[in-house]
């Protein structure tokens, strides 16, 4: 078979990965932005899911990860928060997850889906702290969230190349946090 050489899809043997409930899930070793590796290699140690996690934990871990230029694990973080959070703050966590896929598509090199989603989270950012009237919950500094997701989509799409995650990531308590 000549053509491009495909990353293996299936762990050896052939059989889906499961988790101790039995749920499917890839345990595919991945890059530190969360793109799957081939079996075997060696990847950046996953985050954990379902990790329920008090809000200033979540900051806190998100931020690390960020700084870390690991914005896909950031992400998980920031879901694992919507998932188990207050209903109020769902659309706050999900905003905040949106930011960080932003960043990790903007540092894959996918400009458009990048900006799209750093708009789309910053969106929902500014209209869950307009709609609570809450603009630092958990000591976040929304306003300036917003601020960094758009400039920040906008030089992607006007550079057209991949960031670099941790030089491009967000400060969540503001510059001074």
């Amino acid at each position: 078979m000549n053509g491009p050489s495909r990353t293996p899809r299936t762990p050896p043997g052939g059989r889906r990965d499961r988790d101790p409930e039995g749920r499917a899930r890839n345990a595919r070793p991945r890059d530190g932005l969360g793109r799957p590796l081939p079996y075997g290699s060696a990847g950046v140690e996953r985050q954990p899911e379902g990790v329920v996690r008090a809000p200033g934990e979540s900051v806190a871990e998100a931020q690390t990860l960020l700084d870390a230029g690991r914005p896909f694990h950031a992400h998980e973080v920031f879901e694992d928060a919507w998932k188990s959070g207050p209903d109020g703050e769902r659309g706050l966590w999900r905003g905040l997850a949106q930011l960080a896929v932003g960043l990790t598509h903007a540092a894959r090199g996918n400009t458009t889906g990048g900006a799209r989603l750093l708009r789309r989270g910053a969106g929902a950012v500014e209209e869950w702290g307009a709609e609570t009237g809450r603009p630092r919950p958990h000591d976040l500094r929304l306003a300036e969230l917003v601020d960094w997701a758009r400039e920040l989509a906008d030089s992607v799409e006007r550079g057209g190349v991949p960031v670099d995650a941790a030089a491009s990531a967000p400060r969540l308590r503001g510059r001074a946090g």
